[in-house]
């Protein structure tokens, strides 16, 4: 199956490449490293192409964004987050460390906090 790595920005091509199976497609959320440059992947799209009267899946484009995967981001509860995400404070997200120092490290913050998250 075909990948096209699109750029976010402007949707220009900046690579094509195969993979094994629809499976091994990374999600919205994840990082993927092509020829040594780190991507993070902001969307998915699919696309079909119409063949003996039936769409099939022809290629897959990904939107990413050039951006070197942060050294504390980790695989927690089936998602990437940065940080610590133990911490109440944590955003538990790929692409937010936090709100109290968006930039890290927790275990430098006057804040990083153990225990359950307050009120959302």
């Amino acid at each position: 199956m075909q990948i096209e790595l699109r750029q976010i920005e402007d949707d220009r091509l900046i690579s094509r490449l195969e993979v094994a199976s629809l499976g091994d497609v990374p999600f919205p959320g994840r990082w993927l490293s092509h020829e040594g440059i780190s991507y993070f992947v902001l969307q998915r799209r699919h696309c079909y192409r119409l063949s003996q009267g039936r769409y099939e899946l022809a290629a897959v484009a990904l939107q990413v964004k050039t951006e070197q995967q942060p050294a504390d981001a980790r695989h927690w509860n089936g998602q990437w987050v940065i940080g610590d995400p133990s911490c109440r404070f944590n955003a538990r997200s790929p692409l937010l460390r936090c709100a109290v120092m968006p930039d890290g490290p927790c275990d430098c913050c006057a804040h990083y906090s153990l225990g359950e998250r307050g009120p959302t």
